[in-house]
């Protein structure tokens, strides 16, 4: 028997004698230090000392005694039977020979590392971290252990959390044998993030199964309090093929888990520091470098810990394991809401699912033995205690915690739709009370009462291909990560629109009139720069802002600087505004957005469109705006590219072909832009002078006379070759105008994502 191994002598395959994690731990240390990577030394306690030390203290036939008969369904039974294994165990003894064995490997990392070195003694099953299992906060781990006395009775206390009533109900409902089981244990060397922040990454978006970002979590202090959700952390989505964040959002951060005398504390956040985050731009990009390697290395999607030490302020990684979720998904479910009612509560959305059932308000451990099956669990937070009743839930909040907290990771594993970060819910939700939870996007709400939903089915791997694109009009960030599965060509039409209503939330004017200008360019650009994400490469043409005077009165502030109109639909619009002095400063912080996106997170996919362009003079005022902020000529100041590279990324311009005037000047139109795309709801309206919200009008985009003017409009732009698309539903609808586009070789046909799939069948099947 070999009681103990240093990481060094660890590789991956060893899961047998040192369970996945130290396996883990071992495999990067081993392999990964070499490319930069940096893992804090230790050894595991292998697998045959934990079945040492039950047989030379006689408690496997106690403990297969207790176990018989075990239902875990019977949450008071399951607790006693939890509690006499672990007393058992507790009062063991550490055999001698393991005893030495284990003091030696700590007096080698106190050579290594300096007297009384402090470790983290973590738990390693020997079926932990499997593809369909994470095994995630089942036994227990030690922090702070300091000196040899500690360090033995925290491994005792290691071995016995293998038998947490949670750790046996998982083994159960996973089919595992509780004795072919065993439990390994780390010694690891303490990173002093105490002092300084850690956190958890995964390598893909761990709520959409997005492969192209690195999702990252962090707080001040140990890692455990952003693990069990007790914090609410800061969050950032960084792009792995730029390495650049696409995303930030402060977390609230107000309390920290910090070094005790032995053992640890907890600690309040000073105010000054809530306010900042605690991971600059380069060390997000380190993260990222560190979490890309990582999964190149496993070649799989990857669940990291990380901590950073305040006293030498590098970067460590603390653990790794496959993501268990995502990363076996060939069919997708998309749920939609059929019905809404009063919005009760909202937070993050865990699981892209609907649910209903009754509140049940959960204080404390002592109160799970009331939970019933089908209930929705509210709580301040959950642990791995809990888990025993979360698979009973048909639903979980939580009021704190983030996408990477205990209730994120296990009610995705477990299929349950999950709300954390949901303020108050304990408050205001009422016990008994029937609710929906809805977590169709990325902001969960809690509806009131029992709604109506459907469920479609979607397999990813049976999507056609196309001559002509099909691509998405979308506007909605929050969405596009979900719909990426679909893998569209690109969108034809990125509407911003929403984002300024519902991430920045006032007047562009009224923004700069606040001195607010920097916040409304950063949220602009990470709306532009997560729906750039979700199709890239793919080409996304993000329209400039085409808000009517009536829409923009409606924005906080909005009533001072925009003029009533009686036809707002015919009125002060799209690139009429642009070059006007009045909103000029505001369409600026539209171009900054875009410079940002394009510059700073990479995304040279990234092409603009001006909307609603109804003379030539409007364009070329436009164009020459573009042309001073050098929009038109920007590119990363950090590149060097080639000649054919610089062409390739140069920014595009296109133009809505909207307004009959745009192709009766097509051929004026097609020198100044790149391309065009066609709207058709307008150009139907303006073509036969109808109002296109009066219902009683016969308002149909296939008239001839509309027909005639996209036929006329694709010739002359192919002849200057300029791309023509089209932006609307027709396409979706109506079979016969799908083949009229195709007939006269539209370049691409952008859809609602809802008729995506409809609309990419029907072009497919018509190219045959």
């Amino acid at each position: 028997m070999k009681p103990i191994l240093f990481f060094s002598e660890i590789r991956n395959k060893d899961v047998s004698k040192v369970g996945g994690k130290n396996a883990s731990l071992g495999e990067m240390y081993s392999k990964l230090k070499t490319k930069g990577i940096r893992v804090p030394d230790g050894f595991a306690l292998t697998s045959e000392s934990y079945d040492y030390l039950i047989r030379e203290n006689k408690l496997d036939k106690e403990i297969k005694k207790i176990l018989k008969n075990l239902n875990t369904k019977n949450i008071k039974g399951l607790r006693e039977k939890g509690k006499k294994i672990r007393k058992l165990i507790l009062n063991s003894k550490i055999p001698e020979k393991l005893k030495i064995e284990i003091l030696a490997g700590y007096k080698k990392l106190c050579k290594e590392y300096g007297k009384e070195t402090r470790v983290a003694v973590r738990s390693s099953a020997t079926a932990e971290d499997l593809p369909d299992a994470s095994f995630a906060g089942q036994q227990e781990s030690y922090l702070n252990v300091k000196g040899e006395k500690e360090l033995l009775k925290a491994i005792v206390e290691c071995y016995a959390s293998l038998f947490t009533d949670r750790a046996i109900s998982y083994r159960y409902d996973k089919g595992f044998d509780q004795f072919s089981v065993k439990l390994s244990i780390g010694v690891q060397k303490m990173v002093r993030s105490d002092i300084s922040c850690s956190g958890v990454m995964f390598t893909l978006d761990p709520n959409t199964g997005f492969r192209k970002v690195v999702c990252i979590e962090a707080s001040y202090g140990l890692g455990e309090y952003v693990v069990k959700g007790i914090v609410k952390p800061d969050s950032f989505f960084v792009f792995k093929p730029t390495g650049k964040v696409i995303k930030k959002e402060l977390g609230s951060k107000e309390t920290k888990l910090v070094f005790g005398k032995t053992g640890t504390k907890h600690e309040i956040v000073k105010l000054k520091d809530k306010s900042k985050f605690v991971l600059t731009e380069k060390e997000l990009e380190e993260l990222t470098g560190y979490a890309i390697k990582i999964e190149e290395h496993y070649k799989k999607p990857m669940d990291i810990e990380f901590a950073k030490d305040g006293i030498d302020k590098k970067l460590y990684i603390v653990q790794a394991r496959p993501e268990t979720v995502h990363a076996r998904k060939k069919e997708i479910e998309k749920y939609i809401l059929l019905e809404k009612t009063n919005e009760l509560v909202e937070g993050i959305s865990v699981g892209r699912k609907v649910t209903s059932g009754k509140v049940h308000i959960i204080k404390n451990i002592n109160q799970i033995e009331k939970f019933k099956h089908g209930e929705i669990l509210v709580a301040r937070q959950t642990n791995p205690d809990w888990e025993p009743i979360m698979k009973m839930a048909s639903g979980i909040i939580t009021e704190q915690g983030g996408s990477t907290s205990h209730a994120s990771i296990v009610s995705r594993e477990l299929g349950v739709p999950c709300i954390v970060g949901a303020q108050n819910a304990m408050k205001k939700l009422k016990n008994g009370k029937e609710v929906t939870i809805d977590c169709t996007s990325s902001k969960g709400i809690v509806w009131n009462g029992k709604l109506n939903y459907k469920i479609k089915k979607i397999n990813i791997e049976k999507l056609p291909k196309t001559k002509t694109k099909v691509m998405f009009i979308l506007g909605t960030p929050e969405e596009a990560f979900d719909l990426a599965f679909l893998h569209p060509e690109g969108i034809g039409l990125a509407r911003i629109e929403y984002i300024i209503t519902n991430w920045i939330k006032m007047h562009p004017l009224y923004a700069i009139e606040k001195k607010k200008q920097k916040f409304y360019i950063q949220k602009l650009a990470e709306g532009i720069g997560m729906l750039a994400a979700s199709v890239y490469p793919h080409q996304i043409i993000v329209r400039f802002s085409d808000f009517k005077t009536n829409e923009y009165r409606n924005l906080p502030g909005g009533k001072k600087y925009e003029p009533l109109e009686n036809n707002p639909m015919l009125g002060w619009r799209g690139a009429s505004r642009y070059s006007d002095e009045k909103f000029k400063p505001a369409f600026l912080l539209e171009c900054e957005a875009i410079k940002k996106v394009r510059g700073e997170m990479g995304l040279k996919n990234v092409d603009v469109m001006i909307p609603f362009c109804r003379t030539i003079k409007e364009a070329k005022n436009v164009l020459k705006i573009l042309n001073e902020v050098n929009l038109m000529k920007h590119a990363s100041a950090k590149q060097i590219m080639s000649s054919s590279q610089r062409k390739q990324t140069k920014l595009k311009v296109y133009v809505m072909a909207e307004i009959p005037s745009n192709i009766i000047l097509a051929e004026e139109f097609a020198k100044l832009f790149d391309g065009f795309s066609i709207g058709s709801n307008d150009l139907t309206q303006l073509t036969l002078g109808m109002d296109r919200d009066n219902s009683t009008l016969d308002f149909d985009e296939r008239n001839e006379a509309v027909k005639k003017l996209i036929s006329n409009l694709i010739k002359i732009a192919h002849k200057y070759k300029k791309p023509v698309g089209i932006c609307g539903q027709a396409p979706s609808k109506y079979s016969e105008y799908a083949k009229f586009l195709l007939d006269n070789k539209i370049d691409s046909i952008s859809v609602n994502p809802d008729v995506f799939l409809e609309t990419k069948l029907r072009v497919a099947n018509l190219e045959k």
